[in-house]
């Protein structure tokens, strides 16, 4: 029976031993906190406009789809006034479509026209200089977008039973091909370092009528603004290190090394 015991004792105090030693071999690892840097990057962009114009005096006409858009985007991420994280700015090149279909009465079933047609498209490309607001975590990007853009609106086709001869792909002298407005909107993000992967979807509001005002006539003025939404996907290089330390900082760090920190010998 002692000689029991004390086998017991034994183990029960190499087992307390053993446990001890488990807990001094053990390290608490913690990860390092998500620090986002400011960074830049290059986009390319492809989707859909869903087309439609807004006209005064009112006329009724609806969305159409447009799947040629194409867009080009370069984006700078960084802290406004030096020190308030989640701003950047965004410069774009994006080649699109704008104009108008025309809904048929219900109770007349006559579909009203324009110059005889009963849908316009014209093809346009703008340059959009947005600011944007995001939020970073470390696979996952949420953003807001807004800013003012111009373009030009350079091919026209109409369409319609009574199309006016000679206009069928071709501008008026009364038409405004010059356009300027507000493009805005929301979108998310994946991140694969270095790549980025968006959706976005943005209304594009035109500010520039499609004729003059006066062009029916001289007293009672007449509006047509294009008022697109436009639907994309874009795949984004970093240019710049997301995360981490940037190779600037990577060079100082080197230099500190062979040189010792001149920042703090010199004060």
């Amino acid at each position: 029976m002692r000689k029991i015991l004390i086998l017991f004792s034994l183990l029960l105090a190499g087992t307390v031993l053993r446990a001890q030693e488990l807990t001094l071999d053990t390290v608490e690892v913690k990860r390092p906190a998500f620090l986002l840097n400011d960074y830049s990057l290059i986009g390319i962009h492809y989707g859909v406009t869903l087309v439609n114009t807004s006209f005064n005096p009112i006329r009724d006409t609806e969305y159409f789809l447009e799947p040629q858009t194409f867009g080009i985007t370069y984006t700078l991420y960084g802290k406004m006034l030096g020190y308030l994280p989640y701003f950047g700015v965004r410069l774009g090149f994006f080649y699109g479509r704008e104009g108008y279909q025309f809904k048929e009465d219900k109770e007349t079933k006559i579909t009203p026209t324009l110059e005889g047609a009963t849908k316009v498209v014209m093809k346009s490309f703008d340059v959009p200089l947005q600011a944007i607001l995001h939020y970073d975590t470390e696979k996952f990007k949420a953003f807001a977008s807004i800013g003012p853009y111009a373009g030009w609106r350079w091919d026209i086709h109409r369409t319609g039973p009574h199309v006016t001869e000679g206009l069928e792909d071709s501008f008026k002298d009364t038409d405004i091909r010059r356009d300027y407005g507000l493009k805005g909107g929301v979108g998310f993000g994946l991140v694969f370092e270095p790549f980025e992967f968006h959706i976005e979807g943005q209304v594009k509001w035109a500010w520039a009528s499609l004729y003059e005002p006066d062009w029916y006539s001289p007293y009672y003025y007449r509006f047509a603004y294009p008022l697109d939404i436009v639907i994309t996907a874009g795949i984004h290089y970093q240019l710049t290190r997301r995360t981490g330390r940037t190779r600037k900082e990577l060079r100082k760090e080197a230099y500190n090394t062979l040189y010792g920190d001149t920042d703090s010998t010199s004060r």
